[in-house]
């Protein structure tokens, strides 16, 4: 027989479910930031959000069966930005170098634009806290991203050959966490273009290229 006249589709019906979950989930997650920008980032409860929500705390483990379950959820929107951010910014340049001090740019003023994730992503403050394989997925193809430019340098004749391997690799993020780390613990509430340390991470590749020299 024909539905009548009005009837919803139960697929219909379960899609809409669908998306409200989705759109709740999304929101808790909104609230859990600002949480976070007011209280710290160690400072963030179930109940606190509960309250900006305006329900009781079992409503929200409804979404999340736990904080650390808030926290990777969080984790891993931040690690998709980020990756967002730096896929973008090195879409345009010529592969290698440039490509990949664009890379390093876009990061550090999504991390100054993001003071609150960029915490939780690079800094871990939270005790305990280990992010699940999911979360982590973006994370890796983000160092992905930044050995394929390593790999278009060396092709390049801009690096020597042992810049594509894991010490390199290391090398390199510590030296550009290390600019990172001085702006976000010395001048936080500072825009990335008027920044004391800021304005040295294109140097980080500088210093990359000594240790690293082409043949």
């Amino acid at each position: 027989m024909p539905p009548e006249a009005g009837a919803t589709h139960p697929a219909a019906r379960f899609d809409r479910r669908a998306q409200r979950r989705q759109q709740t989930i999304a929101e808790i997650l909104d609230l859990a930031q600002d949480v976070m920008a007011t209280d710290g980032v160690t400072g963030l409860t179930i109940s606190a959000v509960a309250r900006r929500l305006g329900v009781q705390p079992p409503s929200i483990y409804k979404y999340f069966p736990s904080l650390m379950s808030v926290y990777d959820a969080l984790f891993r929107r931040g690690q998709e930005e980020h990756l967002d951010a730096i896929r973008a910014a090195m879409s345009g340049p010529e592969p290698g170098l440039r490509s990949l001090a664009a890379g390093l740019e876009a990061s550090g003023r999504w991390v100054v634009a993001n003071p609150v994730l960029g915490q939780l992503l690079f800094w871990r403050p939270v005790p305990n806290f280990v992010p699940t394989p999911d979360a982590f997925a973006p994370s890796i193809a983000m160092v992905e991203l930044f050995g394929t430019a390593l790999s278009d340098a060396v092709a390049a004749g801009e690096l020597g050959l042992e810049a594509t391997t894991d010490d390199a690799m290391a090398l390199l993020s510590v030296l550009a966490a290390g600019v990172m780390s001085q702006h976000m613990a010395n001048e936080p509430e500072t825009a990335f273009d008027e920044g004391r340390f800021t304005p040295l991470l294109p140097r980080v590749l500088d210093l990359f290229r000594l240790a690293y020299p082409p043949a």
